[in-house]
C-alpha cells in the first residue's frame, strides 16, 4: 500500500471515530433545495450561482485553484495532521477571500472562458476538495452556499463505499448545490507504477462510474498525490477529460491544462496567510 493510500484510510478511519459517518450521517445537516429540472445534470448546469462577468478579465487569465482536504480539527495522533483544516478556520480563509474580491468558480468556467471567452467573474477563484470526505459535506459545503461559491469535488469512488466518505445521496446534494464533481481514480493508485490496463481502469473507469451514478459531464481529472507521467497524461486525454489538476503550486494557466497547478492550503495556515498566498501569486 502507498503512503498515500495509507493516509486515506487512516483519515477515513479518523473519520469514523470522530463520528463522521457517511450514509448514516443526520439528514437535516445540509439539505438541497427541490431541483426545478428533471436531471442531474441539468441541474448542476443551471444552479452555479450567476456572479457578473468582468469584460476586463483577461482571455488567458491565471486562476487560483484551492486544494483541500478534510474539514475537520485533526484528532490527537493523526498522520497527515496537515491536511485537516479546522471547519473554523476554513469558513474565515473564506470570508477573507471574499472581503478581497474573490469570487468562486468552478474548473468548467474557467475552461469555457480559457476557450470560448465566456464571461468570468473579477477575480476567480477556484475551491477544490480531493477524495471526497464527509465533513466536505458537512462543514464546507454550508460556508460555501452562503457566499455564493461552488465547490470542485475530487471524488475518489472507492470512498463512496467507506465509513467517513461521502454516501451517493450528499455528492446529489452537493452537485445541487452548483458544485462540479471530477475524478481522482478508483483507488488513488500512484498512476506512474500502474500497468496500462489499470491506468485506463482507473482514469477512464473512474470518469465512467461517476457519469453514470451522477449524470453529470466530470470534465476534470485530479491525479492522486499530483503524481503523474506522460503515460498518465495520454490516459487522462484518451478518456476525454477537458484537463487535469496537480499538486504543484501556482496558478492554473490554459497552456497547462494537464497539469494544472493548484495552491495547498494546510491545516497550520491562517485566514490572512491564506489571503496573501493567494495575493502573492499576482491575482
Amino acid at each position: 500500500m502507498s503512503v498515500r493510500r495509507a493516509a486515506s484510510f487512516a483519515l477515513a478511519a479518523a473519520l469514523a471515530v470522530a463520528g463522521c459517518g457517511s450514509d448514516a450521517a443526520p439528514q437535516t445537516v445540509h439539505r438541497a433545495a427541490k431541483p426545478a429540472t428533471t436531471t442531474t445534470q441539468a441541474r448542476h448546469a443551471g444552479s452555479v450561482p450567476t456572479v457578473p462577468a468582468d469584460p476586463s478579465v483577461p482571455r488567458d487569465v491565471a486562476v487560483p485553484v484551492l486544494m483541500y482536504h478534510v474539514i475537520n480539527a485533526p484528532p490527537a495522533g493523526t498522520p497527515f495532521p496537515e491536511l485537516w483544516v479546522p471547519a473554523e478556520r476554513f469558513e474565515a480563509e473564506m470570508k477573507a477571500l471574499a472581503a478581497a474580491g474573490y469570487h468562486g468558480v468552478t474548473l468548467s468556467q474557467v475552461d469555457a472562458h480559457w476557450r470560448t471567452g465566456a464571461g468570468l467573474p473579477a477575480k476567480p477563484l477556484v475551491v477544490s476538495f480531493d477524495d471526497g470526505y464527509y465533513s466536505q459535506y458537512h462543514s464546507a459545503a454550508p460556508v460555501l452556499k452562503r457566499l455564493g461559491w461552488p465547490g470542485v469535488l475530487n471524488m475518489e469512488v472507492h470512498n463512496l463505499h467507506v465509513e467517513g466518505g461521502l454516501s451517493s445521496r450528499m455528492v446529489r446534494a452537493l452537485i445541487a448545490d452548483g458544485w462540479e464533481l471530477g475524478a481522482h481514480t478508483i483507488n488513488h493508485l500512484d498512476l506512474t507504477k500502474v500497468d496500462a490496463a489499470t491506468l485506463t481502469h482507473e482514469v477512464a473507469g473512474s470518469r465512467r462510474e461517476l457519469r453514470k451514478r451522477f449524470d453529470v459531464p466530470v470534465d476534470f481529472f485530479c491525479y492522486p498525490a499530483g503524481k503523474y507521467d506522460d503515460a498518465a497524461i495520454a490516459a487522462v486525454r484518451a478518456a476525454g477529460f477537458k484537463g487535469a489538476t496537480t499538486v504543484t503550486p501556482g496558478l492554473a494557466r490554459p497552456d497547462q491544462r494537464f497539469e494544472l497547478r493548484r495552491v495547498r492550503v494546510n491545516g497550520s495556515d491562517t485566514a490572512s496567510g491564506v489571503r496573501a498566498a493567494v495575493a502573492a501569486l499576482g491575482t
